[in-house]
């Protein structure tokens, strides 16, 4: 994503949240991130192609669990 998002401060991917209840997930990228808002998604919910250098999109199941790693963009 750097090369889409230019120069952004903090991280930028989180993959030691996969596995994760997605609502705490989220309130951890957001902590460690504070340039970024994390947007919860049940898998398979339909979203546009657009890329934003401000959200996350944290991918969860039915129980809630992140399945993908989530990233900026």
């Amino acid at each position: 994503m750097s090369d889409i998002c230019g120069d952004y401060e903090g991280k930028a991917s989180w993959p030691e949240l996969v596995g994760a209840q997605g609502v705490d997930a989220a309130a951890t990228i957001e902590r460690e991130n504070p340039n970024v808002s994390a947007i919860i998604l049940l898998e398979g919910t339909p979203v546009t192609r657009d890329i934003s250098c401000t959200g996350v999109r944290v991918w969860v199941n039915t129980n809630g669990i992140i399945i993908e790693i989530p990233r900026i963009g």
